[in-house]
């Protein structure tokens, strides 16, 4: 029994999960193998990149924070989302998917634009428009149904990967919420920035030196260099109607 199983592995899903795990929570990412911002030849919009970054790129840094904070991935697509017990939905859920065995989760979040017909069985309140179905949740992406949220594009959030990176996020602060985690803000801040106000430090947060600072800084300073010192060889994915026309 996780304590989160996100369906999707693109932008929201991956940002809900770095803050979920992050929060101590058992999180699995169910990946369908390749998310739409794959589709991007450059990712230009998105702060803290003056000249933009590969959309690919991205997404690789993005799942190996993900994989830093502890969340663990399986590449499959989810076919199914039932309760174990619909009178006592705190018992979790089980999800189905296309290959291995039945997955259980406390609580599920909805991260598969555009796949949404594995939440029929629950009636979470899908949404038609044209031949897309999106879900309706509230200001924490919570659906209908209790321990089932929905984060980015499929809960109706503008098609933009920052929107769906913060909208994910969000999302995963909900989930953390409703689990009743002892938690507060996920920050790491310099040595004394509670205590030498004589208080203690807040759940989640970390007090560090100055070295342990610049330790921290040159680890981080390496692994861009890294992930950025070559180019990718894999070219974007075309959308299908265009690769559906030149065949």
């Amino acid at each position: 029994m996780r304590d989160v199983c996100i369906v999707g592995g693109g932008v929201a899903g991956l940002a809900a999960s770095i803050f979920t795990a992050r929060a101590g929570l058992d999180t699995l990412v169910v990946d369908g193998g390749e998310s739409i911002l794959a589709r991007n030849a450059s990712l230009e919009n998105y702060p803290g990149f003056p000249d933009g970054i590969d959309a690919r790129r991205y997404l690789q840094l993005t799942r190996e924070q993900a994989k830093n904070a502890g969340a663990t991935f399986e590449l499959g697509h989810v076919e199914g989302v039932t309760a174990i017990d619909e009178t006592v939905l705190e018992r979790g859920f089980v999800l189905e998917t296309d290959g291995g065995d039945p997955l259980e989760a406390r609580r599920v979040i909805a991260a598969s634009w555009s796949d949404s017909d594995y939440l029929v069985p629950l009636d979470v309140g899908r949404l038609q428009r044209g031949n897309k179905h999106f879900v309706s949740v509230d200001e924490g992406g919570r659906t209908a149904v209790d321990g089932v949220y929905a984060a980015g594009r499929i809960a109706d959030e503008p098609h933009q990967a920052i929107i769906a990176a913060g909208h994910g996020a969000k999302v995963g602060f909900a989930v953390i919420h409703d689990a009743d985690v002892n938690y507060y803000q996920d920050w790491v801040v310099p040595e004394g920035y509670f205590t030498g106000r004589g208080r203690e430090v807040p759940p989640a947060c970390e007090e560090i030196d100055d070295e342990e600072r610049r330790r921290r800084d040159e680890r981080a300073r390496e692994t861009m260099v890294e992930a950025l010192s070559e180019p990718l060889e894999e070219r974007p994915t075309m959308h299908p109607s265009v690769e559906r026309d030149r065949e």
